[in-house]
């Protein structure tokens, strides 16, 4: 176990204490679901640990880095700091997927490169980090590979909501309101995966995953944003 996380800690500049810690913040449900290991647990008690950790360190960070923003501001920056995709790219740059555990079916399902489940990884890992480390180790970890993106959210307006914007520009420059459409729904109840569409009428102008329909609606919105020119409508 020991060798299987040397690269990772390498790459976080952290070493753990206790590696069956480390060692259960990848293991997937589908995994104990088929194996049912009994000296392993799933990590989704340490998720639902490092969720609360992460928002609250980017809470105590956006309070105390912009004491002028109001609250409005300071709940959407957070919001988009702490959502799936924006983990999901986390857990790609340290490439966490190489290292979970999952069944049969999830693995020929692509379940290593899947966004939710890489982000729920990001969380049981700092849930884990948490536990073995504290608080302070924690905030380091997420200052620096979550924070530290907060200005290119900012700068792609990341932050902003993206099927309100969506549907103010569409009303405003061709009167049409969007319309979400379900592509796929896929996975088990307890870790769902769905895709929605968004039209223009009859056009598919987006497309996007989530964990909930509301999530997957929301990147449907983003990714339409980022290729309409909306000149040529």
């Amino acid at each position: 176990m020991i060798n299987r996380y040397e690269e990772l800690e390498k790459n976080i500049g952290i070493t753990f204490k206790n590696k069956g810690l480390l060692d259960n913040a990848f293991v997937h449900r589908s995994f104990m679901n088929e194996y049912n290991k009994g000296d392993k647990e799933d990590n989704e008690r340490l998720e639902f640990l490092g969720d609360a950790v992460l928002e609250l360190v980017v809470t105590e960070y956006l309070y105390k880095t912009y004491p002028d923003e109001d609250e409005g501001h300071l709940t959407n920056w957070r919001s988009a700091l702490v959502k799936g995709k924006h983990l999901a790219e986390v857990g790609k740059e340290l490439e966490l997927g190489n290292y979970l555990y999952l069944s049969h079916g999830e693995e020929k399902s692509g379940g290593r490169k899947k966004n939710y489940i890489l982000a729920n990884t990001v969380e049981a890992l700092i849930g884990a980090l948490y536990l073995d480390k504290g608080y302070r180790i924690s905030h380091t970890f997420i200052s620096k590979f979550i924070i530290t993106r907060l200005e290119r959210i900012l700068e792609e307006g990341l932050h902003v909501d993206a099927k309100s914007h969506l549907q103010e520009m569409s009303q405003e420059k061709i009167s049409i309101t969007p319309e979400y459409k379900l592509v796929s729904e896929t996975g088990p109840d307890h870790a769902k995966s769905f895709v929605m569409a968004v039209y223009f009428g009859d056009d598919k102008v987006g497309e996007g995953e989530g964990s909930s329909k509301q999530k997957a609606e929301e990147e449907s919105a983003r990714n339409a944003l980022s290729k309409i020119n909306w000149e040529k409508l």
